[in-house]
């Protein structure tokens, strides 16, 4: 294969595993990525880690980042204790995520809560008896427990090229 086909491969794999992002608002976090100080591929990383969907996936409130897309979009969600809808909002660290009071005996968010396959990684302080997660801090490419190899440096030469 070859070096595009490798870099667009990775692009599509990060795009996929964060719920399908549109072209647009990829572009938009890696132009912010590259724009901050430090390592491009961590801050990326970083970026997308800081979406609301993927910490209430994160925190095992649901079991896919799809479900954690919905759940967020249909109003289930409060950080700080403002109701959220927007699954690509930002959360800063020490921001608390809770799941509201009335969401809190759907059948999905119950099942999410009871597997045991993941884990919630350690920059996420989760309370599944309280449904509260706080984001303790902006991980890095090490932090995050991804299923398979992630490689933000294609991303970053494929962008760099187009």
């Amino acid at each position: 294969m070859s070096d595009f086909g490798l870099q667009l491969r990775a692009k599509q794999k990060l795009k996929g595993y964060y719920g399908d992002l549109t072209e647009k608002q990829f572009r938009r976090i890696y132009a912010e990525a590259e724009r901050v100080r430090g390592d491009t591929g961590e801050n990326l990383i970083g970026l997308l880690e800081r979406r609301l969907d993927a910490v209430v996936y994160r925190a095992k409130f649901v079991a896919t980042i799809f479900a954690a897309r919905q759940f967020v979009n249909h109003g289930h969600v409060t950080v700080n204790g403002q109701r959220v809808n927007i699954p690509s909002y930002r959360v800063k660290e020490g921001d608390v995520v809770q799941v509201r009071e009335k969401s809190r005996q759907i059948a999905v968010l119950l099942e999410a809560v009871q597997l045991a396959e993941r884990d919630v990684p350690d920059y996420i302080e989760a309370d599944h008896s309280k449904m509260t997660a706080t984001f303790v801090r902006t991980p890095g490419l090490g932090d995050v427990p991804y299923p398979v190899m992630m490689e933000p440096n294609l991303v970053i030469e494929y962008y760099a090229q187009n």
